[in-house]
């Protein structure tokens, strides 16, 4: 395997920078994510309007099964919140509510009673949107590696991201991506696992991609806390936003730099890699210069099919 890697798919600082194209796709391809993740908090506020709307009066909000939990969001309660009050508590919220905004709002009390639900629902929806271009970068990277490893006819298992649970890949593996925290095969004879996500014990940091040279379980069982079993460490960032392009550059060069130093003190050098969705010219002059001086061992652009489908080969090769 060449030592510059990069060179398969890059020639130039000038290949690893965004396009105006690519931004303008990214965005809608960002608007497009939102709507998909909204579309169970609109079919829920239909519901609770449908049911809403037997009440004649605020107050007979009360006495209709099957509706509470709505209630407790139209008043602002999340479903974390829920889990620490008691019955009591739950009225005295739905009581406050109906006082508040629902007697107010007079004969269109149910359509206040929607709007307050959807508010609460609205900010739930804002949370998991803060990593939203994270998660769309993470989904592409694995479905380019699943892509590679099939057409090279290597079977692997995926890790569920919130079972934590392996399983065997099968002929039916569509919108796995979306559920998927890690992938494993063999290569050449040898074990090789990818983790996204993971807190690394030696740098006492989060990474967004590590491969290992162990199995799962072995893995597991050491717990992360084998150095030599680091084969590459890589930052992925998704945001498509220019303005945000160039801090998204200093928090992943920053995080690269801690994970060398911290591996070069136990005497160890794995691989380094970035990949970026929106990547300006000054910052992809930067990253050019990392990877001909061999700081970086590799660098695509998320938006280019082609430097995703190669720098997966890459780690499918290591």
């Amino acid at each position: 395997m060449s030592n510059r890697p990069y060179l398969d798919h890059l020639h130039s600082s000038h290949d690893l920078v965004t396009s105006y194209e690519a931004t303008r796709a990214g965005f809608v391809a960002l608007a497009l994510e939102k709507n998909r993740r909204a579309a169970p908090y609109v079919a829920e506020a239909r519901a609770l309007q449908q049911a809403a709307s037997v009440a004649r009066t605020p107050y007979d909000l009360l006495t209709i099964q099957g509706i509470e939990a709505g209630l407790l969001t139209a008043a602002g309660l999340s479903d974390k919140a829920l889990v620490h009050l008691q019955p009591e508590d739950k009225r005295e919220a739905i009581e406050g509510l109906i006082r508040r905004f629902l007697e107010p709002a007079g004969a269109r009390f149910v359509e206040e009673l929607v709007f307050r639900f959807l508010l609460t629902r609205g900010d739930t929806l804002g949370g998991s949107m803060r990593n939203l271009g994270g998660a769309l970068a993470q989904r592409k990277l694995a479905r380019a590696i699943i892509a590679t490893l099939k057409i090279a006819g290597i079977d692997y298992v995926w890790q569920h991201s919130k079972t934590r649970q392996w399983a065997h890949m099968t002929d039916e593996d569509s919108d796995i991506e979306y559920a998927l925290r890690g992938l494993a095969w063999s290569n050449g004879g040898s074990q090789r696992t990818l983790i996204y996500n993971l807190k690394v014990p030696l740098t006492d940091s989060n990474v967004d991609i590590c491969l290992f040279n162990m199995g799962p379980q072995e893995i597991l069982r050491t717990r992360y806390r084998v150095a030599e079993s680091y084969i590459a460490l890589g930052e992925l960032k998704g945001g498509i936003d220019p303005a945000g392009a160039d801090e998204h550059w200093k928090t992943a060069r920053s995080a690269l730099e801690r994970i060398r130093k911290a591996f070069s003190d136990k005497g160890l050098s794995p691989h380094t890699f970035f990949i970026g969705a929106a990547i300006e010219s000054r910052m992809a002059g930067e990253i050019w210069a990392q990877l001909e001086s061999g700081h970086l061992g590799n660098a695509a652009n998320l938006n280019d099919d082609g430097q995703v489908a190669s720098i997966s080969r890459w780690l499918c090769n290591l």
